[in-house]
């Protein structure tokens, strides 16, 4: 039999190394790669979670009562306060020159669904656990802004409407004097932290009546917020013979309980379009 060639066979077994060798190294270079990526990837992750637990520390040291700065801070009488001021017109009714109507911005749903979503913004981080409207025009603000936020609303009705209920004192309006609010003994327990809304403040004597309710079942009121404020009733002057909302507050210890309103009479400058023939019809003059 012939026999192998010895420098055929060596150069066989050479290549056969060398090929072995390249494809250690092809195997080496991989694996250097991915530890590569891994490495880069795991340095990745651990700069996000650095980032995550600074802006975690930030967040813990926050005040809570303070909205974050990605959010709209609304103020009394600001440019969207004064777009929505043009739709609401003032009457002369129930003896007062002035009375603003909020049926203007109802039947413009694009401006109503606008103050709710100011109320909703305003209160979403303050931490409340129910939202209380005033009889009536409270039971037509209160619950869109309660659905938006997901808490309970809680009607404060005239006396004699709802079962179960407790009632304040008698209290004075810029219309008259006035019988007390009352509101279900069960809706409110201890501890809670009730926001009321209505539509409108002037004297305070509806806010007061609201307030000294939520106090008589152990709540906190978080704030009082209403569509329109009249800031002349807020403290006048002794010789203005006007209501001051800041004394009946005192008097009542409740003036720690803040009161806001969007808009203010300075920029309600609409006067509504008396038809010819136009009545005070108002109930009270």
């Amino acid at each position: 039999p012939q026999q192998p060639n010895p420098t055929t066979c060596g150069m066989l077994s050479v290549h056969k190394h060398h090929l072995v060798a390249a494809g250690l190294l092809c195997l080496f270079l991989v694996v250097c790669a991915s530890t590569e990526q891994l490495t880069d990837s795991q340095a990745s992750l651990a700069d996000i979670k650095r980032s995550e637990s600074c802006i975690t520390d930030t967040n813990t040291n926050a005040d809570p009562s303070i909205m974050s700065a990605s959010k709209k801070t609304y103020e009394q009488d600001g440019d969207e306060a004064r777009q929505i001021a043009q739709y609401l017109p003032y009457f002369p009714f129930k003896g007062i020159p002035r009375f603003y109507d909020i049926g203007g911005f109802l039947e413009k749903p694009e401006v109503f669904q606008q103050i709710v979503d100011i109320f909703v913004e305003r209160y979403s981080e303050i931490g409340i656990d129910s939202i209380a409207g005033l009889d009536a025009r409270g039971f037509i603000l209160g619950p869109p802004i309660a659905l938006a936020l997901k808490k309970p609303f809680i009607m404060m009705r005239k006396q004699g409407k709802m079962p179960n209920s407790l009632s304040s004192d008698a209290y004075d309006t810029e219309y008259g004097k006035r019988s007390g609010l009352t509101v279900q003994r069960d809706k409110i327990k201890k501890g809670d932290r009730v926001l009321i809304i209505d539509d409108l403040v002037a004297t305070g004597g509806t806010l007061s009546s609201a307030i000294n309710l939520v106090h008589m079942l152990g709540g906190e009121v978080v704030e009082c917020a209403c569509v329109v404020e009249i800031k002349m009733f807020i403290d006048p002057s002794e010789d203005s013979g006007l209501p001051s909302r800041t004394k009946l507050f005192t008097s009542q210890n409740i003036n720690h309980v803040p009161v806001w309103g969007l808009i203010s009479e300075d920029v309600l400058t609409v006067e509504a379009k008396l038809p010819e023939g136009y009545v005070d019809d108002g109930e009270e003059h």
